[in-house]
């Protein structure tokens, strides 16, 4: 991997991008639009292909994608459900029962939502049949985001910006137990966060975090301890907000969203070689 991750492109400036994530030959992100056509689809030279629309949405916080279903899924907390589309835009949803936020597919390309408010992960097939909850364990305040490795642990990340405690945490895999942590009080120190929102794990179990507030991408080692800021504040514009690692590429897209006035006014994705 590369000590500084090197800009790659960007896609276009426009309203604020709540997903990215790829499938195939192709690259799929997820616009704050209304109605229609909220899903730009590019080529892997980043050129706009096409646009897809997500019915009944009304709200949007990730969007993941499978390749063994060749499918995207994107979580709605607002209908509080899950839209799955295929590649071509057949579209169909599932509830969640409680409020979505972070997605990620496991191993077994099964669907797993955190539900933050509840501290639940809740672990869905590709069809939308609920197959277990996990509730995560006291200190694991405001989760936003949870990957499982492949020991059936799990990286999760949380804390708001009220909150003591920013930290990302590996947590064994019944949920109940905080196994080994990265942060404690928000700051800026390279063994701190401020905001940790999203991850991202490559296959040799390297995490990436999305440290939203300090405007930086953090590499930890698969014990949790800081490597080195991938992307420092200097090559972003806004906010990191959400992460996806097409690791068989090299190839970091992370969304930064404009925040202003206490609301998410625009957005982009910068593409890094990592």
């Amino acid at each position: 991997m590369c000590t500084v991750g090197k800009i790659v492109d960007t896609l276009p400036e426009g309203p604020p991008v709540w997903g990215v994530t790829s499938l195939g030959e192709e690259v799929f992100l997820l616009r704050a639009k209304e109605e229609r056509d909220q899903i730009e689809v590019y080529d892997l030279d980043y050129r706009l292909q096409r646009r897809l629309s997500v019915p009944n949405s009304r709200g949007f916080s990730d969007m993941t994608s499978c390749e063994r279903y060749h499918c995207m899924y994107i979580a709605d907390p607002i209908v509080m459900c899950i839209h799955r589309l295929d590649a071509q835009g057949t579209t169909t949803q599932w509830p969640v029962n409680d409020q979505p936020w972070g997605l990620s597919v496991n191993k077994s390309d099964c669907v797993l939502v955190l539900c933050p408010f509840v501290r639940k992960i809740k672990e869905f097939t590709s069809g939308g049949d609920l197959l277990r909850e996990l509730t995560l364990p006291a200190d694991v305040i405001n989760p936003w985001h949870a990957i499982q490795l492949a020991s059936g642990q799990f990286i999760v990340c949380h804390g708001s910006r009220d909150d003591p405690v920013h930290r990302v945490c590996l947590v064994g895999a019944d949920g109940r137990q905080t196994v080994q942590t990265h942060g404690a009080q928000p700051g800026s120190h390279p063994d701190q966060c401020d905001l940790p929102g999203h991850l991202a794990v490559d296959d040799n179990e390297f995490v990436f975090v999305a440290d939203s507030v300090n405007r930086r991408v953090t590499l930890l080692s698969p014990t949790l301890n800081y490597m080195r800021h991938v992307v420092s504040c200097d090559t972003l514009k806004w906010w990191p907000w959400r992460l996806h690692l097409d690791a068989q590429r090299g190839l970091l897209y992370v969304i930064e969203n404009e925040w202003k006035n206490s609301v998410y006014t625009a957005g982009r994705v910068v593409v890094f070689s990592v």
